[in-house]
């Protein structure tokens, strides 16, 4: 997922320009996300929708001018001389972009609607003047294919706007006064008195599809009172936690992120850059085991929740379907994820076009140890059905087969003899004997002693700190996860000294990084890793130290933007995210790092 795609600022070998009128970018950290668990969309400070895939997660996209594409859904003050500010309500992925301009303070409430159906989107914008009087400009310019296809006239019948292309029909409520755009679309400014509230609806529906059943058709009352309640009904996760807040908001961006088939995305984007110009640049729309397994260990480490259900239930049926030849990427439906290919777009600035990934062609070993963990967690909380059994002993013949074989790792780099891979499939065989015990435990942790035994002959450096791989005596911050989980024991001397050795020599300014490419400073080479920055959080609470702990926490919880999303990766120079948006398992590792962060120092918790 994270490194083998090649990224480049042309299409064809030609430069691609921007689309005429799409609107300037802003920096990541600015964009707010929305999302329905088969979708999602995010929404800049001036209310622009610049990116939106449908109907589902990595089909084309209808806006793309997060990518400099076309297609756009702007609501804004009509006045240019504004500020702005906005917020998610509580627990939710309801959210509301908020505009003080020279004579009024307006609102606009935004929101994929929920329960969500995989061939309709519906998205809500709901416009509120908190005080005067707004004049707000509203236009709209689907593009259907990453605007390859061409969309018909949109035409008006009892207020609504009707327009179709090969694969969409739209209709749009809420201004039939609307006019073509100069650009195309249709534009509108409508004057809004203190305390008024006007609703857009827009609705997305496959054409090669079943057509919807029930729902609220362009009722905008019904689908909010609709969202608002699934949001209400959602299982808390998060609560008693602190900050409870942040949890709470992980919690709702991983449920957004996670289709109804269980499958849950890695991110809802592709192409954003981690580096400027230094083509690492992929498309996250697809499903990674070890990002969903990372989403269902954080939920059980605070309780039973359905996330962990979504989780068990996606891996089991990947693992049964694919046994020793399980990808470790799947579309959410469990499809193949397809090759590589160019959108024809110019990019987000220093980024590429890329949809599709080379990675999910990849042996990562790590992938068999981390669903072997998920499938523990289960077990612990009496949610590992006979299926879910079956996958892991076909999960445990798979690492007996092929776990001295040289793999892609967590970083999906070269194949090599990776440290971090062995020690997780240690950590999930362990796991797994001690919630299911029975005739297999003995066989399973016969099997974790051997590898680690075999591990640390190769791997375990001569200060009796773990080095990178088996030919790399580094240090690598991915080996915290395992030793966080407590993989090797609870007196692992070892962990001890990995952390320090991690502390020591792959941190700057209270963040972590992965590890050195090269000679130069940390941070040249790419940002601080964020995922690492909260494991390293519940390694050092782990060792007795919740000071030092809290701190990582905090200072990695602070790498977001306005609306407290996370990218995989923070540039700690120039304060920005970088890579894709919002990072599906760092939501996960802040929510498992609070919940351990909860627990005793140094004690066993629930691991």
């Amino acid at each position: 997922m994270r490194r083998l795609a090649r990224g480049a600022r042309t299409a064809g070998g030609a430069a691609v320009e921007p689309f005429p009128g799409a609107p300037a970018p802003w920096a990541l950290r600015d964009y707010a996300f929305l999302g329905d668990g088969e979708r999602g969309a995010l929404v800049s400070p001036r209310g622009e929708i610049v990116w939106l895939c449908a109907p589902g997660w990595a089909d084309e996209a209808v806006f793309s001018a997060l990518l400099g594409g076309p297609g756009v859904w702007t609501v804004r003050p009509a006045d240019d001389w504004h500020v702005w500010g906005g917020y998610y309500e509580d627990g939710t992925l309801v959210h509301v972009s908020r505009w003080v301009t020279t004579h009024a303070i307006v609102e606009c409430r935004e929101a994929l609607a929920v329960p969500a159906d995989p061939a309709r989107v519906v998205l809500l914008r709901r416009l509120r003047v908190v005080e005067g009087e707004a004049r707000m400009r509203v236009e709209l310019d689907p593009r259907p294919g990453f605007g390859r296809e061409a969309l018909s006239v949109p035409r008006l019948e009892g207020g609504v706007w009707h327009a179709r292309s090969e694969s969409l029909a739209v209709r749009w409520s809420g201004l039939p006064e609307a006019r073509p755009g100069p650009g195309g679309g249709l534009c509108a400014e409508r004057v809004l008195a203190r305390g008024e509230e006007h609703d857009l609806v827009l609705e997305l529906t496959a054409r090669n599809r079943p057509a919807p059943g029930g729902g609220h058709g362009l009722d905008a009352a019904g689908w909010w009172a609709a969202t608002e309640r699934w949001w209400r009904d959602r299982a808390p996760c998060g609560t008693g936690l602190t900050p409870a807040g942040a949890a709470r908001h992980a919690c709702a961006v991983l449920t957004g992120l996670t289709a109804a088939g269980g499958g849950m995305v890695a991110a809802a984007t592709t192409s954003l850059p981690e580096r400027a110009y230094a083509q690492r640049n992929y498309d996250y729309r697809y499903v990674w085991l070890r990002d969903q397994a990372y989403a269902g260990l954080a939920v059980a480490a605070h309780g039973p929740h359905p996330l962990l259900d979504d989780a068990v239930r996606f891996a089991t049926a990947r693992v049964l379907d694919d046994g020793e030849a399980l990808r470790p990427a799947y579309t959410t439906d469990g499809g193949e994820v397809p090759d590589e290919r160019h959108l024809g777009l110019p990019g987000y600035p220093g980024g590429g076009d890329e949809a599709g990934n080379k990675a999910a062609r990849q042996f990562q070993l790590d992938t068999f140890g981390e669903v072997l963990q998920l499938l523990a967690a289960a077990a612990r909380h009496d949610r590992l059905d006979e299926d879910a059994l079956r996958a892991a002993e076909v999960a445990v013949a798979s690492v007996e087969r092929y776990w001295q074989r040289p793999d892609a790792g967590l970083w999906e780099l070269e194949e090599r003899w990776w440290t971090h891979s062995r020690l997780s499939v240690v950590t999930g065989l362990r796991a797994l004997a001690r919630e299911v015990p029975g005739p297999a435990a003995g066989r399973w942790e016969e099997l974790a002693t051997t590898i680690l035994r075999e591990t640390s002959r190769r791997c375990l450096r001569t200060d009796g700190a773990w080095g990178r791989a088996a030919d790399d005596a580094g240090p690598d911050a991915s080996v915290l996860a395992p030793l966080a989980r407590r993989g090797l024991g609870e007196d692992d001397p070892g962990a001890r000294r990995t952390r320090r050795l991690i502390e020591r020599e792959l941190t700057r300014d209270g963040f972590v990084y992965r590890f050195r490419h090269d000679a130069r400073p940390l941070g040249e080479a790419e940002g601080a890793f964020l995922l690492c920055g909260f494991t390293m959080a519940l390694a050092t609470h782990r060792e007795g130290l919740p000071v030092a702990a809290a701190r990582w926490f905090e200072r990695t919880r602070s790498a977001h933007g306005p609306p407290g999303l996370f990218a995989e990766e923070y540039d700690v120079g120039q304060r920005q995210l970088r890579g894709n948006l919002p990072q599906a398992f760092v939501h996960a590792a802040l929510l498992e790092s609070a919940a351990g962060l909860a627990e005793p120092p140094g004690g066993a918790g629930t691991r």
